[in-house]
């Protein structure tokens, strides 16, 4: 679908009035709503910073990381393709060091197979540019104790003859290559399994799942209440198909709720004033065949920058790894919209669509044949029959083109700087290899000071 004929979804959080407001009977300090990789870091990160409080995290799923998280490429990628001072970049080059520490200290399944980003001739300014910003790039907050002349992104720029020495199945068209050796490849799964354990292991963290929040207010102090000094946001939440659901009161509230971010904030802002989300599908496939036998490395094509460039929405179909060394290739970029209806907008505000993206999960062979093309301008060994639709995962957009960085809103329930609430969106690419960096600047940089006078 053509992304000029996409429509977002503007729905808001209970819309429908479905839910009434309920009194708030219990008290948390730190309530995370999805879990997520980057909901589960929150979640660890609060736990291990303030472990005399309370942090709670709420996932609607049986289990963790049922959604985004488990759907994508798990590389653990370098930083190479945003602009400099953006967050994608800086927590991405923090949360690559954070990564593959943590990776080490708890014995989480890893390799740091390396990427090379392969260029025609045509592309050859693109890959120079990326190895230019890549030396200058400055080391970001929070970093070890570096030298002077130490790189934070080491790269390499090679050429076509360098590349094929590296990596023999490559095109002879190919001119030029930037060599990236500190990118991997991670066991996600083990990986979100370990900040579970952290949370479940610490004195305030508890994890609740097939959970879902139906309904967020601002608290209003009641006098009769013994809740009246208090502030924060009362989160509903209903456990399953349970008639009667549970009433918190958040002191603060971590929105990470990936592709569903903005129904949430959307409950509290006017209509006129919604946030849409956009959907990127994004299909994978498995490869068995000619073309990839001596295949080591990473190795991603440059992204389009002609008249219809995606560069900032889609990396290429590239090639990855897992740790069993198979190979597959994807994701491409396919925009998803809610299903049409009469007179319907630009933008969609049922809510009763905001799960529509769970019907275009099913893998199929209709985008293998422009997967095989896509991928023949760089590996032009490789045999159309010897693809096979593997996963799809959906990306969640904030824009249809452009670059668009890691949105971190805050709300106030008061309005005016008391009972924050943090909204994570557009948490797609790279989120993984981020995840950790971005749990350290939400709550290191956003929460805490913020709340001052929250004391261990």
């Amino acid at each position: 679908m053509a992304a000029t004929k996409v429509r977002g979804l503007v729905a808001a959080l209970n819309s429908t009035g479905c839910f009434k407001y309920k009194s708030p009977d219990a008290v948390v300090d730190f309530l995370v709503v999805g879990g997520g990789v980057v909901g589960l870091a929150v979640a660890q990160r609060l736990s291990e910073r303030f472990p005399t409080k309370s942090t709670y995290l709420v996932e609607r799923h049986p289990h963790a990381g049922e959604e985004t998280s488990s759907r994508n490429s798990e590389v653990i990628h370098a930083g190479l393709y945003y602009p400099p001072e953006s967050l994608k970049t800086q927590l991405c080059l923090r949360g690559r060091h954070l990564m593959y520490d943590r990776c080490d200290r708890y014995n989480i399944p890893y390799r740091k197979t390396g990427k090379l980003v392969v260029a025609h001739e045509h592309q050859r300014a693109y890959v120079e540019s990326l190895f230019a910003k890549a030396r200058q790039l400055p080391w970001p907050k929070h970093s070890p104790p570096h030298g002077a002349e130490d790189q934070v992104l080491p790269v390499s720029l090679i050429s076509g003859a360098q590349a094929r020495e590296l990596e023999p199945d490559l095109s002879p068209d190919i001119t030029a290559a930037l060599w990236s050796p500190e990118t991997g490849i991670v066991d996600s799964h083990s990986f979100m399994e370990s900040l579970e354990r952290d949370i479940l292991e610490s004195v305030g963290g508890e994890l609740v799942f097939s959970t879902r929040v139906v309904r967020v207010d601002p608290y209003k102090s009641e006098e009769s209440s013994r809740l009246s000094s208090e502030e924060g946001w009362v989160v509903q939440t209903i456990t399953e198909n349970a008639e009667q659901g549970d009433s918190l009161l958040a002191r603060t509230l971590i929105n990470a709720s990936g592709l569903s971010a903005n129904l949430i904030p959307n409950s509290l802002l006017p209509e006129a004033s919604r946030i849409p989300m956009f959907f990127g599908r994004g299909s994978y496939a498995a490869y068995s065949g000619p073309g990839i036998s001596h295949i080591n490395r990473l190795i991603y094509p440059c992204p389009e920058t002609g008249p219809n460039k995606h560069a900032f929405q889609s990396l290429g179909t590239h090639l990855t790894l897992d740790l069993q060394g198979k190979v597959r290739f994807g994701p491409d970029l396919e925009w998803i919209s809610p299903p049409p209806r009469a007179g319907a907008s630009e933008y969609d505000f049922n809510e009763g669509n905001a799960d529509f993206w769970r019907k275009h999960l099913k893998p199929s062979d209709s985008r293998l044949e422009e997967m095989h093309r896509a991928v023949t301008e760089y590996l032009p060994g490789v045999s159309f029959e010897g693809f096979r639709p593997d996963y799809v995962g959906i990306r969640p957009k904030l824009v249809l083109s452009g670059f668009q960085d890691f949105t971190v809103r805050k709300d106030y329930a008061d309005g005016s700087g008391r009972g924050l609430m943090v909204s994570l969106m557009g948490i797609e690419s790279p989120g993984l290899t981020s995840s950790l960096a971005i749990a350290e600047h939400v709550v290191d940089d956003v929460i805490e000071p913020e709340h001052i006078h929250i004391s261990q």
